[in-house]
């Protein structure tokens, strides 16, 4: 039988439900730090993609993110960034390694500098340094009850 799924057990070829519609579980990161350990999924519906983000530090955090080219960083990323006309604010940074489970759009390095940041209204913004290739996702912190969690397939949906 099916494992019943969870924030922290998600595979490949499962399926996010979140605002009406049915996300793939397409690929996983672990990332380690410190004895600590967080989660980024990669979800796919149709050419859209998010990252739903699933850390836990006394409570469960869970972020729905998109990735944007529409914030131009370079070398250090600053406490305050202004993105989209609202500002966030540096909340955490560090070194984390990382691991990686089915089809990802890139192979990133064993290794990321990452800086967190939170904005208004539970908006939340990530920046992750791979290599001196810098990401940026932007996105909402959500409450883990509006989604629901169902197996998949066991395999890619979108990808052979």
């Amino acid at each position: 039988p099916a494992l019943e799924r969870n924030l922290f057990n998600l595979e490949v070829g499962d399926i996010v439900q979140y605002g009406g519609e049915d996300w793939v579980v397409e690929g996983r990161l672990t990332y380690y730090e410190g004895g600590y350990s967080w989660f980024d999924y990669l979800l796919q519906e149709g050419d859209r993609i998010r990252w739903l983000s699933v850390a836990e530090d006394d409570i469960v955090e869970v972020a729905w993110m998109e990735s944007t080219t529409a914030l131009e960083l370079s070398g250090e990323p600053p406490q305050q960034i202004t993105f989209d006309g609202e500002s966030y604010r540096q909340v955490g940074a560090g070194v984390a390694r990382m691991s990686r489970i089915g089809t990802l759009r890139r192979q990133p390095p064993e290794n990321c500098r990452y800086f967190d940041y939170e904005g208004p209204a539970d908006q939340v913004l990530s920046v992750e340094d791979w290599d001196g290739e810098l990401e940026v996702s932007v996105g909402q912190s959500i409450n883990p009850r509006e989604l629901s969690l169902l197996p998949g397939t066991g395999g890619s949906v979108y990808r052979s």
